[in-house]
């Protein structure tokens, strides 16, 4: 990276303190003067708005609608569901007063102790009460289902310890809650959408997950069962990245949202819902990106190629008119691009910036390069750089950016790959846990095992991932029979 720059933490000397720098020096977001809240910077929301319209439209394939619900819900729309309030209620911003005033000095502003709200108002931590509460009044027949709702919105939950995109008192998600007439209908539904989460995982930003069910001590407040994809950082731990919620009839009875089914009887509709946050921008970033700066995947990098002339003032009419030519085709190709022939920053600052905001391809059309034919092109994910003949060479960066898009995937995978083990003595995993990585260990099955791990080596069970041979086996805590083989990693 060139001297230009401020450089980076080493991931290897402090992976946390690595991470917090990259956020704010690749300008993606920085702290918001409101405690524990985020502002989300123009190119760290580019990526959020790629990602928003590739799930958006992942979403609709399968018959979701979008809607918007209030940010304001009543409180006791969250007194109905008790598991549901006992999960979130010390996450909980409340709203208990209308208005404010001018104080008696005339300075300043006070709240008005005349207004009072006759009952308290949550800032939403989550929406299935309200959503709810409406959707009684939306379902009355079984021709009413199945129901499927998604909303963009932001959400708030009070948080002790902060970190920019991936623990935030306020931050961005879709939701998606949706009624059915059948357990078995519900149940395919919430999997279906995990499935759309790992997809996305896997084939637009390049994370490899883990899919699975977590154990009952981990599930969402008021669910049946979760599902969730799990993602491993550099640093070894595990990133939940993603949860489907089958949520029974719980919400249902919660609300009487009620419908008559093909017999002409009343019956309790069955509910899922599904969210995914701006924590993916974390999972982005921790898992691909090195010590100059970010490695955006192409499919969702907000600049994909960037073309930089090097040449005196009286070359660049010259460079500025292939450097165009080369736009308009890499455009005609959907690449996105930029064309940086500002003059008021040295082309290695330019290098420099661009490595670190992770722009896939870097192009440097130099005038004796153009007098030769060629053109030197940098790939992100590997800084190698090599001179390719100009003509032809939009289709060239076209197909380099899906062999970019692979191997950032394949780097990652294997990465992950080579960090799960198989262990079955406890004294053995509390020593290697310490050096993170997925460890698929056979587990009895009781919360008293799960909390006894936790305690001594604050790793947690991830899930119950699918897919893996659900062979016998003993516990490693307790000494009895595991019920299952789970995935064990310390967590963010």
């Amino acid at each position: 990276m060139a001297k230009e720059l401020e450089f980076l933490t080493k991931r290897s000397e402090d992976y946390s303190k690595w991470y917090n720098e990259l956020v704010v020096k690749a300008d993606l977001a920085e702290q918001s003067d409101v405690r524990g809240c985020m502002v989300i910077k123009p190119y760290g929301y580019a990526i959020w708005e790629k990602m928003q319209r590739i799930l958006d439209d992942m979403f609709k394939e399968t018959g979701v609608q979008n809607a918007y619900f209030p940010l304001l819900i009543p409180k006791n729309f969250l007194s109905r569901e008790a598991e549901h309030v006992e999960g979130f209620a010390k996450e909980c911003a409340v709203v208990t007063h209308y208005r404010l005033k001018t104080n008696e000095t005339h300075d300043g502003v006070v709240v008005d102790p005349a207004a009072k709200l006759e009952e308290e108002l949550i800032i939403r931590p989550t929406s299935e009460t309200i959503i709810w509460n409406t959707f009684k009044n939306w379902i009355h027949s079984y021709r009413d289902l199945p129901l499927l709702i998604n909303q963009w919105c932001n959400v708030m939950r009070w948080e002790m310890r902060t970190r920019l995109f991936l623990r935030t008192s306020e931050f961005l998600w879709q939701e998606g809650h949706t009624a059915h007439a059948t357990r078995e209908e519900a149940e395919t539904r919430a999997q279906q959408m995990l499935k759309v989460y790992a997809d996305f995982a896997e084939n637009y930003m390049a994370v490899p997950v883990v899919q699975g069910v977590k154990s009952e001590t981990e599930r969402f407040a008021g669910a049946l069962d979760t599902y969730t994809i799990e993602a491993m950082m550099q640093d070894g731990k595990a990133l939940q990245s993603g949860t489907s919620h089958f949520l029974g009839q719980n919400f249902g009875k919660a609300f009487d949202v009620q419908f008559l089914n093909k017999e002409n009887k009343p019956e309790f509709a069955w509910a899922t819902s599904w969210g995914v946050s701006t924590r993916l921008m974390g999972a982005l970033i921790m898992t691909h990106s090195d010590d100059n700066g970010l490695v955006l995947p192409p499919a969702l990098a907000p600049t994909q190629v960037v073309i930089i002339p090097i040449g005196k003032p009286n070359q660049m009419p010259e460079l500025d008119q292939k450097a165009n030519e080369i736009v308009k085709n890499l455009k005609a190709l959907s690449v996105s691009v930029k064309y940086d022939n500002s003059d008021n920053k040295r082309p290695g600052f330019k290098f420099a910036d661009y490595e670190l905001k992770g722009v896939p391809v870097r192009l440097v059309l130099g005038a004796r390069d153009l007098e030769q034919g060629i053109i030197e092109v940098m790939r992100r994910d590997t800084l190698e750089k090599e001179n390719v003949n100009i003509e032809g060479i939009e289709q060239y960066v076209h197909n380099l950016l899906d062999d970019i898009q692979k191997n950032i995937f394949k780097k990652a995978k294997d990465y992950r790959d080579a960090h799960i083990y198989e262990c079955e003595n406890y004294e053995e995993f509390k020593e290697r846990i310490k050096d993170g990585g997925f460890f698929l260990c056979p587990w009895d099955g009781t919360s008293e095992t799960e909390a006894q791990i936790k305690e001594e080596t604050q790793a947690t069970i991830r899930c119950v991932p699918f897919g893996i041979e659900q062979k016998p086996g003993i516990d490693m805590v307790s000494g009895k029979p595991s019920k299952a083989r789970v995935l064990i990693a310390r967590a963010y």
